[in-house]
């Protein structure tokens, strides 16, 4: 009787199931940021050999081939497509597209999962986490990115350190036949983050022809009761108006510095080294000069700065995390790691835009983005679903035919038996 065709039949139905529930599922997550599509792949079962192979006999017996027929088709394995998806921008500074190989490393439960799904957030506690609750992992400032990762935090509103003035920077001309003293004003900062109003004149020596022959230069501090030298600072210039010495040092070819030698009253410099004034390159652009013309001598930098709040904060293509002070100062927050595997299609399907590895999968290597064969990520944007609705459409068609195909195999074998169990 015609059984096995039933079977066969029937297995067919059950995979053509399976792959309407992948396409179904495809479909449902067109829309689902990070999800990466799935194929349901198919191979035969087990075959019954009618006639085995046989070799030929001389020039009287030909060879003949194998015959079998086949049982019906299983699924043989459901493969994730981790091709990258579309990239949109969502201008949400939490946001993050990953653009290439690679995974956001999480942990949640003591658990640690892995996922292409960059909608992330900052919770209540600073923590950088999905919407799910997955703390996303990464590397603290100064760690090394060789080191375990661990949960990132982002506490806009914590406060910055303020850091003491150590280098302030000089530039513009000094006036060669000048009418008096020239003033100079800036704002350092003293290890606390105090702010110190300096003024640095600069009162001219002038020969017979009223023309500069050097510049004896102090500094004072508003309120201090003492100089920031102890005995004026002399510059003086060579004819070509470029400076030569500082205090009968001779200018290089470098920047020169010349140190503060006196703390200020009501303010607090630490360490060992007092605050300098640099000096730029003789011939560079930024350097002190001694031309005629105008005064141009100004403060061009300075590197200290008040305490500060953060405000703000953005995520660079290697993962970098930079937060932004109201001191206007910058910082780095701490870095994003990446994952990649020697086999991702040998990962685990968690739900919810997570997988865990497996040993088909091997282990995870972490690395900064941009590094090692990883991706880069974009702040502020994410990635969408790979799910190609054209593509799957079609598949739909095809497996909605190969069920309905398999279904008349069965109404069919159905009648033949019923012609059978008729006859007389």
């Amino acid at each position: 009787m015609p059984i096995r065709s039933l079977g066969a039949a029937a297995s067919g139905i059950v995979t053509m199931q399976t792959d309407l529930d992948t396409i179904g599922n495809n479909i449902a997550n067109s829309e689902t940021d990070g999800f990466a599509a799935q194929t349901a792949e198919f191979a035969d079962l087990l075959t019954q050999q009618l006639q085995p192979a046989s070799g030929g006999v001389g020039q009287t017996l030909a060879s003949t081939n194998p015959s079998a027929i086949g049982a019906g088709v299983g699924v043989s394995a459901i493969q994730t497509n981790f091709s990258e998806g579309a990239v949109k921008q969502t201008g949400v500074n939490s946001d993050v597209a990953i653009e290439g190989d690679g995974f956001l490393v999480v942990s949640q439960g003591g658990k640690t999962f892995f996922t292409r799904d960059g909608n992330l957030q900052v919770d209540a506690n600073g923590n950088l986490a999905t919407n799910s609750g997955g703390l996303v992992e990464g590397w603290a400032p100064g760690q090394p990115t060789t080191s375990p990762a661990t949960p990132l935090s982002i506490v806009v509103g914590s406060s910055g350190g303020p850091a003491q003035t150590q280098n302030v920077v000089l530039g513009g001309n000094l006036p060669s036949d000048p009418t008096g003293p020239i003033t100079v004003t800036t704002t350092m900062y003293d290890s606390l983050g105090h702010q110190v109003p300096v003024t640095l004149t600069l009162t001219p020596t002038l020969n017979a022809n009223g023309a500069a022959t050097s510049w004896a230069m102090q500094g004072t501090v508003t309120g201090a009761s003492q100089n920031l030298w102890t005995s004026a600072q002399t510059l003086v210039f060579n004819s070509s108006g470029q400076l030569a010495s500082v205090n009968g040092t001779a200018v290089g070819t470098g920047q020169t510095s010349l140190a503060i030698n006196n703390e200020p009253s009501n303010y607090t410099w630490t360490g060992t080294t007092m605050p300098a004034l640099d000096f730029p390159a003789v011939g560079s652009q930024q350097a002190v000069t001694q031309f005629a013309g105008n005064q141009t001598l100004a403060v061009s930098s300075q590197d200290g700065y008040a305490a500060g709040t953060l405000e703000s904060y953005s995520i660079g293509s290697n993962g970098v995390i930079t937060g932004t002070y109201s001191n206007g100062n910058s910082a780095t927050l701490g870095t994003i790691a990446l994952a990649q595997f020697a086999n991702p299609e040998g990962l685990e399907d968690m739900g919810g835009t997570y997988f865990s590895s497996t040993v088909a999968s091997g282990n995870a290597q972490l690395g900064q983005p941009g590094s090692n064969g990883l991706g880069t990520v974009r702040g502020g944007a994410l990635e969408g679903s790979n799910v190609d609705l054209a593509t799957e459409l079609t598949n739909l068609i095809e497996a909605q035919t190969a069920y309905q195909a398999n279904t008349k195999v069965i109404t069919t074998t159905a009648t033949a038996m019923q012609s059978l169990m008729q006859m007389p």
